[in-house]
């Protein structure tokens, strides 16, 4: 694996789009995404179809043509100069097919901010665009506008990278399950997606020389099982350098899914190091994807080659 192109970072009042290519969005939690963006300094454009929900199928925001739509033109549109995701929820596996990608290469390099579903998003950007994403919470989010770390966190990477070159694991959390360093290029995401990714055309081939990032939501540990399984069995997690477990909420007591994730990835041999603080949970931090790194399980830290963005 090699490391990605880094977008360039934004600078006070900059035009950013906010894009719903998953599940609907709560109106009250995206007015209040929207003011903390204006707070920064950004001048945040909802898309179209950001309020819509799909007449029949109500787990989606709005039917798959708009929602690709919205996608590919806040990515093409050359005022703007990042796209957030309002949440995840399910759906971006719909409409990932339906992109311009030429189009969107086109339009050269940009911030893409998502989390969860969007997961798909960012593999399909690596894969077709060669882009450096961060896998950070979503605009209209519960944790983004309510926790102050979280916000933080993703306004020190949006603004000033370099300063955020050491990720370091959430307080109590960072623990190594398996002790080591590690060097690679960070990919990743939600552990569900990765496994329903695999074999498409947007999925990276395998994790060989590359930093895992796995986190997940309310799965309970016999899946988790299963889906790590399916990794190992494909032989996608073959030569992965390390793995750094983000968030497991909902996903039962700790201590009953810590024996899981020690017995279908200790004996990879890498270091791995547990609750890292990146996902679903609460203060959950902002991880690019796409850059060298080097992961240290016993230190519970990311240092970062380059910052982020340029």
């Amino acid at each position: 694996m090699t490391a990605l192109v880094r977008p360039f970072r934004l600078a006070p009042g900059a035009r950013v789009a906010v894009v719903a290519p998953s599940g609907p969005v709560s109106e009250e939690r995206l007015e209040a995404g929207l003011d903390i963006l204006r707070g920064w300094d950004l001048d945040p454009v909802v898309a179209p179809h950001v309020r819509d929900r799909h007449a029949e199928l109500g787990y989606l925001a709005g039917t798959d043509t708009d929602r690709a739509a919205d996608l590919q033109n806040a990515w093409c549109d050359p005022s703007v100069s990042a796209v957030l995701c309002a949440r995840g929820g399910y759906g971006v596996q719909r409409i990932v097919d339906l992109l311009d990608w030429e189009a969107m290469r086109a339009a050269g390099p940009k911030v893409f901010v998502g989390f969860s579903d969007p997961t798909v998003l960012h593999q399909a950007f690596a894969a077709r665009l060669g882009l450096v994403t961060l896998y950070g919470p979503a605009a209209a989010g519960a944790d983004f506008i309510k926790n102050t770390r979280t916000q933080e966190q993703l306004r020190a990477t949006l603004f000033a990278p370099e300063s955020v070159r050491t990720i370091r694991a959430v307080p109590d959390g960072g623990g190594a399950l398996v002790p080591g360093r590690a060097r690679g290029v960070t990919l990743g995401g939600c552990l569900s997606l990765l496994a329903s990714d695999l074999g498409t055309p947007h999925a990276p081939a395998g994790a060989r020389g590359g930093l895992l990032l796995i986190e997940d939501v309310g799965e309970l540990a016999y899946r988790i099982d299963r889906m790590l399984t399916q990794l190992l069995r494909s032989g996608w997690l073959d030569g992965v350098s390390g793995i750094a477990l983000g968030s497991w909420a909902g996903c039962g007591p700790y201590e009953k899914l810590r024996p899981v994730l020690a017995d279908r990835l200790g004996g990879l041999g890498v270091p791995v190091v547990e609750e890292f603080g990146f996902g679903h949970g609460d203060g959950a931090l902002t991880i690019p994807l796409g850059v060298t790194a080097e992961l240290d399980a016993d230190a519970g830290t990311l240092t970062l080659d380059e910052p982020a963005l340029r």
